[in-house]
């Protein structure tokens, strides 16, 4: 659904974004992550026309989005949950942007109800908690009913429920045929519901891989607590080269827990425990990044 090819814009003598490519397919939610300063808001804007590229182009099924005839009936994007006037009510906000894309005004109440603001309708935006504006801000994007929903940072300001709630109704765009591109420094919460990543770093494209494929990459290793931890030390040993233990804990690395499991009950080997462990996803992303991080802890 969406083609984005190297697309680069500098600013000054700082490179942004360079030579960034990657596709989003559709029916399929595609997590944007890296860490600050990495590019991500730039690229973001370049996808919907606010910032035009030096080099490169983005299209939406084949069209650049500045030849869309109504983009928001493609296309439905949440850059910035804060961008309205606080004046207006809630319905009143969504009146003027359904007016301003030739929507039919019986969306906004329909949208309204999809984020669960119906009960606050009639108050003010200014008002509203940033969780609340996250959801405003998302009935914006649906207005259009559009094919692709673009977010940046979405789940900002949401509570727990909001989270679970967010997460849930992106899954089912997605799964509708939808196409759901969004960025979140939540790697944990965006692991349960994503299909793909695509991971920048200092202004350059990392990664652009399903959320299985990084995910098999990572380290495992099997802990094992046994009162025989010397024998089966030495039996695994045999099978790897990465054997550590102390007391009655072993971590053996380089084998899957069914190979260990085998090994035991083979060996009649006695055991308390066996674990598997794998690094998370976000030490994983952590580390893909470190090297391009702006600002790291020390």
């Amino acid at each position: 659904m969406i083609n984005v090819s190297g697309v680069t814009k500098t600013y000054g003598s700082r490179k942004a974004v360079e030579d960034v490519t990657f596709d989003v397919a559709a029916g399929r939610v595609t997590g944007f992550v890296g860490p600050n300063g990495a590019g991500k808001s730039t690229t973001m804007r370049m996808m919907v026309g606010l910032t035009h590229p030096d080099r490169g182009e983005v299209r939406y099924a084949g069209t650049r989005y500045s030849d869309l005839v109504n983009p928001a009936r493609l296309v439905g994007s949440v850059l910035d949950a804060k961008c309205m006037h606080p004046g207006r009510t809630a319905r009143n906000h969504l009146k003027a942007m359904a007016a301003a894309s030739d929507i039919p005004m019986s969306r906004v109440d329909e949208v309204l109800g999809s984020v669960g603001l119906e009960t606050a309708a009639n108050q003010r935006a200014g008002k509203f908690s940033l969780g609340m504006k996250q959801r405003l801000a998302l009935a914006g994007a649906l207005l259009g009913n559009p094919e692709v929903l673009l977010l940046d940072e979405p789940a900002n300001g949401l509570d727990p429920d909001g989270i679970r709630w967010l997460r849930n109704e992106l899954r089912s765009f997605a799964d509708k045929g939808g196409t759901v591109f969004v960025s979140s420094h939540l790697i944990s919460e965006l692991s349960q519901f994503a299909d793909d990543l695509v991971v920048i770093g200092g202004g350059r494209l990392l990664v652009s891989e399903s959320l299985g494929a990084i995910e098999s990459r990572s380290e495992r290793s099997i802990v094992v607590r046994t009162p025989q931890v010397v024998e089966l030390s030495a039996l695994l040993s045999a099978h790897t080269s990465e054997v550590e233990f102390t007391g009655d804990r072993l971590v053996a690395r380089g084998m899957t827990s069914e190979d260990v499991s085998n090994l035991i009950f083979d060996h009649r080997i006695r055991v308390t425990e066996l674990t598997e462990v794998t690094r998370s996803l976000e030490d994983n992303l952590i580390d893909m990044t470190s090297a391009s991080a702006e600002f790291a802890s020390a």
